[in-house]
């Protein structure tokens, strides 16, 4: 038996959150919220191939939030199996030896749920390392999820003890603390998203976004693209200070986002009739979305010129107007996850250790907390920006 953090299906509470969480947004992560602190039966990894993991550190994420706040679309539905324990950013040991990895090894977990792991034939995306995009995760002998963490055979890093298969491991270094490696699954997804832009060199890059996922993807698109200027949208001091020190150009808060890519790139400012939303005609070249937001998107789309690419790299939780994508021609590309075998060669996760030894991270991760208050934890996260906090982690250790 072990100690979680399970995810049920409530659609009473799913309403609730839905009709009230905008009013009153501590019943959110309080009587609306869908998650249960349980014991409940480890998973077991009783397949070749697969191992149980000791979580360590586990991170919540974005996803995380939308899944227990009720704002994550349907759509999402018919890829999970309920209950389920959340948590797919996790460094763990390995409680059992794992082909070539012995027990004792920290490892960190890329979560996609491949057909590797599932035990049938590789399809054509998996075929070809583009592994974010597998068609079978919902088939073989693992019941349906999108990922580990949203799957109720696999458990999750939000509980004592999970289970993951070979293709998903990697070994951290040694010397790369447990703080440094629980960021490197989000890491990963940056990479995924700077190589998904196709920046060409001394093109103008709009980061929409400071969070976590924000942050990092400008990390990575200075790192791995040789992008000129990068302009980042950032609302809080500790996200614009950061933004900087990851390699923006220049920081921009979200009331000043059209004026500063018109005054950066040389661009013409419309308004329309009726206090509609104002665009550019000119912009940036590529622009990345870290929020999800109907506001965010809308700005993203608004301030790309004709021609341009704009990057979906938050989930998205509510309806933009597309006008922009038809009359301005723009390419709008979704980014979701990582894969092994990214434009550049490599496996993101690969990279994302790299990145993770030599990048400007500490403090990254600004509070822990364990399993028993995980209301705290995700009312932190929920208020990350606001109160300076990057990543919000439960330390399952001392659960």
């Amino acid at each position: 038996m072990m100690l979680a953090l399970e995810m049920y299906r409530s659609p009473a509470k799913f309403l609730a959150a839905k009709a009230m969480g905008s009013r009153i947004p501590a019943i959110l992560t309080g009587p609306a919220a869908p998650l249960r602190l349980v014991t409940i039966d480890e998973p077991k990894a009783d397949r070749e191939g697969w191992a149980r993991i000791r979580p360590i550190l586990s991170g919540i994420c974005g996803s995380d939030l939308g899944m227990v706040t009720g704002h994550t679309k349907l759509y999402f539905s018919a890829l999970v199996s309920l209950p389920f324990v959340p948590g797919h950013e996790i460094v763990g040991e390995l409680l059992d030896d794992c082909e070539d990895l012995p027990k004792g090894t920290r490892v960190v977990m890329d979560s996609v749920l491949t057909c590797a792991a599932r035990g049938v034939e590789p399809c054509e995306s998996c075929s070809s390392g583009r592994t974010s995009l597998c068609d079978r995760i919902t088939v073989g002998h693992v019941s349906p999820g999108l990922q580990t963490g949203f799957c109720q055979d696999t458990g999750g890093g939000w509980g004592n003890v999970m289970v993951a298969h070979r293709s998903q491991l990697y070994a951290v270094p040694e010397g790369l603390s447990d703080e440094r490696a629980v960021l490197v699954e989000p890491l990963a997804g940056a990479v995924h998203t700077a190589l998904r832009a196709k920046i060409e060199p001394g093109q103008s890059v709009l980061v929409s976004g400071a969070g976590a996922v924000g942050l990092f993807a400008t990390l990575a698109l200075r790192e791995l693209t040789q992008a000129g200027r990068i302009t980042v949208v950032a609302k809080h001091p500790k996200q614009r200070e950061l933004a900087r020190a990851f390699g923006a150009s220049d920081v921009v808060a979200p009331d000043e986002v059209f004026r500063g890519v018109r005054r950066a790139t040389g661009a013409f400012r419309l308004k329309p009739d009726l206090n509609a939303k104002e665009f550019l005609l000119g912009g940036v070249d590529v622009a990345v979305d870290a929020v999800g937001s109907k506001d965010s998107i809308d700005t993203v789309l608004r301030v790309t010129k004709a021609g341009g690419r704009v990057v979906l790299a938050g989930m998205p939780s509510t309806g933009a107007d597309l006008s922009p994508v038809w009359f301005r021609e723009l390419e709008l590309t979704g980014t979701y996850a990582s894969s092994r075998e990214e434009p550049n060669g490599r496996p993101a996760f690969e990279t994302a250790l790299e990145m993770a030894q030599k990048a400007p991270l500490d403090g990254v991760v600004g509070a822990r907390y364990p399993l028993y208050r995980w209301r705290e934890a995700l009312d932190h996260a929920q208020s990350a920006g606001r109160l300076g906090t990057v990543k919000v982690a439960f330390d399952v250790r001392a659960s």
